[in-house]
């Protein structure tokens, strides 16, 4: 079925990433894999090829874009390659993170932060997850403790994608403890070297081995009073605001990961001897592949629909989960068993399908873990039906 998704402009920027993926990373995959960490020339190399910074306003430096199908072009050339794993930072520094200085941010705040995003030479995060609080964000024990003009914010985090490289963090911190967490939270930017703020040790994960995965601390972390980031004590809200397009990220972002695994797998079975055939002209292969692209087939109808919304400003936060967990509930089963028809080749590191078999396995916990997705369907559910 022919997909009606994409304009010119879209497919040009196709070739764009590809162009980019293809001379600045594909060559140095295995070695920052290796290394843990990605170069941060990459950054700037990739803003230079107009392949980051889209969504930020010319004013800052960026493309002034606001169309989420940018974003879907440039997931599904990073699937097709299999290295997710090296450029998923974009996803917090590129995507997240601009969203908030965005929509929350002041003038001052926005001059400081984004032309550097924008050109690449700066990285930011967000430190949300915590030891003890990871999709229960209400479960936060990070507080920040207002002490004359300053705030000064005392915990730990966890997870932290660009926790090693970043320039500058987004916290989530409690600031008023007697309050309910939903309306005692906030957020507050703290700078790369800002005395008391500590990244810990890169964390070795399952996949995307490239990734910076850092432990962040903040012992007697002193920040001024323009560092908090939207209202006090709306925080958690902030954090509400902007998860459709987060979810929206990795949702499309498992349907070109379903995509990517399947075109492996059929340029493989199809030429794969055995037993006097090709591993494809097997009923049960046939049947395999008929039942997982029908599926993914599906989930594309779905996420183009929810992409649409999101572009209209119309996308909610049910319909953005429902594209989270469906999405990588479904990339996580059809990898596998794309997987299984590559035989021992599946097992090989040399092969897209293993690395993919390694890296898409977060899907369904980061951004907020499947069940909690789920949880956040059957309340709506609910919601609807329950008698009054």
């Amino acid at each position: 079925m022919k997909r009606n998704l994409y304009n010119e402009d879209h497919e040009a920027f196709r070739g764009t990433v590809a162009t980019f993926l293809d001379r600045e990373v594909i060559p140095h995959v295995e070695a920052w894999e290796e290394d843990h960490l990605v170069d941060r020339s990459m950054w700037k190399k990739a803003a230079e090829a107009g392949v980051i910074g889209l969504t930020i306003p010319e004013e800052f430096g960026g493309a002034g874009v606001d169309d989420f199908r940018f974003e879907m072009v440039r997931a599904e050339e990073i699937a097709r390659r299999g290295v997710g794993g090296t450029t998923s930072g974009w996803g917090v520094s590129d995507g997240i993170v601009p969203g908030y200085l965005l929509a929350f941010g002041t003038q001052a705040q926005k001059e400081k932060y984004l032309p550097g995003l924008a050109s690449g030479d700066s990285i930011g995060a967000i430190a949300m997850t915590e030891p003890n609080a990871g999709s229960d964000l209400q479960g936060i024990t990070t507080k920040a403790v207002r002490d004359g003009d300053d705030w000064v914010i005392n915990g730990a985090k966890t997870f932290i994608t660009n926790g090693y490289h970043c320039d500058f963090v987004i916290v989530v911190a409690r600031t008023n403890p007697d309050a309910k967490p939903s309306q005692g939270t906030s957020l507050f930017i703290v700078d790369d070297g800002t005395p008391g703020f500590e990244r810990g040790r890169k964390l070795k994960k399952l996949g995307m081995d490239a990734q910076d995965t850092s432990e962040l601390s903040f012992s007697d972390v002193r920040v001024p009073a323009d560092a908090l980031l939207g209202e006090l004590d709306q925080g958690f809200i902030h954090l509400m605001v902007n998860l459709p397009t987060e979810r929206m990220l990795i949702g499309s972002g498992t349907l070109a990961g379903a995509r990517a695994a399947l075109a492996w797998t059929g340029e493989y079975v199809f030429t794969r001897p055995a037993f006097g055939q090709t591993i494809g002209d097997f009923q049960n292969t046939r049947f395999e592949l008929a039942e997982l692209e029908t599926r993914v087939d599906a989930l594309e109808a779905f996420v183009d629909r929810c992409a649409l919304a999101l572009n209209a400003g119309e996308l909610s936060p049910v319909d953005a989960a429902k594209a989270k967990y469906l999405g990588s509930d479904l990339e996580i089963e059809v990898i596998n068993r794309c997987l299984q028809l590559f035989g021992g080749y599946g097992y090989m590191l040399e092969y897209p399908i293993t690395r993919a078999f390694k890296d898409s396995r977060v899907q369904a916990i980061f951004g907020g873990s499947n069940e909690v997705m789920k949880e956040l369907v059957g309340r709506d559910i609910a919601k609807r039906y329950r008698r009054k």
